[in-house]
């Protein structure tokens, strides 16, 4: 169930095994209208763009409504947060998807394995998984080079592996990371380039953030295309999964519309809210389930060095630029995630829309101001962040409750604060006052709900995702993952969904 990163994962190594799978998925897709579109502006070349093309290609994006999140102009690959949850409050920053893909068609793309110390008291280690990188890696495209970031995660390999190329500002920032390297090791600082899902050919049109014309940031769905050539795969979209009922020779699933089929055995990867809520529905006894969130927040920072050209004018890419790793027990101990994105049309909005509407006449000055910004994406170990109970309502919907965590903010303040003074080894100014931090979910590094345990009990699943009490049921996304490291989440819930789908029955 679930078409997902984890649901194409599952599905790829089952098939390796011979298995025969029907994927069952809400399967939407963009509508006509946007993919011509889409198409059209992929058969030229961003040189042949009009000066029209950009501005109404991140209209949709920059006109949609708070928390939502488009990409090709269209909302298809989010749900709105009424048609998830029963009562929406305004902190909820989490959506789910019913999309062919799910919220990979959404996601910045950011790639790295979980590091061995920030999986301790797990009961699978990095070990386990690294086979099932290299799996996963075989069909999702990595760009990235081998640097310091290595020795802190070895299990993907990144030798003969090529880099986007780096935008004018990245390259200075790059440079000068590269002369304080022994000063920022001193701070507890570790550095390298990012490394993102991104096929090879790209053109650095600059519209990541909005939809790439191209099609080269992946997504699930370029898998679950590739798996349809298989005649042992069948898939059905519009196949929206009510509950369950599980008994000694299989598993039998109840769909919207009536629709009753019986099958062997179930791999969940529907998302940690569509998850959680066909769990719910179907297990009485499970009257709440808690997701574990990764705090978030943004550390503005602007570099001191005149840039070789304008970062706006040109070819770029938008997608995280550099990974910055803190691994300082004072602060927390766990590693400290940051991602550093260079310039993007959001940051002269963000300054004009709330600064320069104080100080009328100052637009142009905050729009220059917007080219010297670089922002520091941090990002918490679940330990220190806030989590989101899930209880299902009368109507089928999910009813959220927050559960603040009151170590939130002092870890935030102290993450963005060394970091920010690493940063002026390299020739940035942090802006610490300004830092913000992100609503509860809407990181969506989010999920251990039903943390994995080697002998589980109540709200828990064992190393193959069954929750307590199931047999033929596997949860394989982020719901059965003991905590959320601060790393990046696919890649990890891709090679566990792959573990699990490659020895599972």
């Amino acid at each position: 169930m679930g078409s997902g990163p984890a649901g194409a994962a599952a599905a790829t190594a089952l098939l390796a095994r011979g298995r025969a799978v029907l994927m069952l998925d809400g399967g939407k897709e963009l509508e006509s209208a946007a993919e011509t579109r889409r198409a059209a502006l992929a058969a030229t070349d961003p040189e042949g763009w009009g000066p029209e093309v950009r501005p109404g290609w991140m209209a949709p994006q920059f006109e949609g409504p708070a928390g939502q999140i488009r990409r090709y102009g269209s909302d298809f690959a989010m749900e709105a947060g009424y048609a998830t949850f029963a009562e929406l409050p305004g902190w909820m920053g989490l959506r789910a998807s019913r999309a062919a893909g799910g919220l990979s068609n959404l996601w910045g793309a950011a790639v790295l394995p979980y590091r061995q110390a920030d999986m301790a008291g797990w009961p699978v280690t990095e070990a386990d998984f690294a086979p099932h990188y290299r799996a996963v890696a075989e069909f999702l495209p990595v760009a990235g080079r081998k640097d310091d970031l290595a020795a802190l995660f070895p299990a993907l390999p990144m030798a003969g592996r090529t880099p986007l190329p780096y935008p004018v500002q990245v390259q200075a920032l790059l440079a000068r990371l590269a002369a304080a390297r022994d000063r920022l090791a001193a701070r507890g600082l570790t550095v390298g380039a990012a490394r993102q899902a991104v096929h090879a050919g790209c053109r650095l049109c600059g519209l990541c953030l909005h939809g790439c014309p191209y099609g080269l940031i992946w997504s699930a769905r370029d898998q679950i295309a590739r798996l349809r050539k298989n005649p042992a795969f069948r898939y059905r979209p519009g196949a929206i999964v009510t509950r369950f009922e599980e008994n000694a020779t299989g598993v039998t699933l109840h769909l919207e519309g009536g629709e009753v089929l019986a099958t062997p055995r179930v791999f969940l990867g529907a998302g940690v809210l569509e998850t959680a809520r066909i769990l719910l529905a179907s297990a009485p006894g499970a009257a709440e389930l808690t997701l574990r969130d990764s705090q978030h927040a943004f550390l503005p920072m602007l570099h001191r060095w005149r840039n070789a050209m304008r970062p706006d004018r040109g070819r770029f890419h938008t997608l995280p630029q550099v990974f910055l790793e803190l691994d300082a027990p004072d602060v927390s101990p766990f590693l400290v995630h940051a991602q550093v994105y260079s310039w993007n049309e959001f940051y002269s909005r963000d300054l004009i829309q709330n600064y320069a509407r104080k100080l009328p006449g100052s637009a142009p000055l905050f729009t220059a101001l917007a080219r010297r910004l670089m922002v520091a994406q941090i990002f918490l170990h679940s330990d220190h962040s806030h989590r989101i109970a899930l209880t299902l309502a009368p109507d089928g919907r999910l009813r959220p409750r927050l559960e603040e965590n009151p170590d939130t903010g002092r870890v935030v303040k102290a993450a963005a604060s060394r970091t920010g003074r690493a940063m002026r080894h390299a020739g940035l100014v942090p802006l610490t006052f300004a830092t913000r931090g992100g609503a509860p979910g809407s990181s969506f590094h989010v999920g251990a709900s039903l943390p994995m345990a080697s002998d589980p009990s109540g709200a828990q699943s064992d190393p193959l995702g069954r929750p307590s009490g199931l047999s033929r049921l596997h949860v394989v996304d982020a719901s059965i993952l003991p905590a959320i490291p601060a790393t990046t989440i696919t890649f990890p819930v891709m090679a566990n969904a792959h573990r699990i789908a490659s020895v599972a029955g």
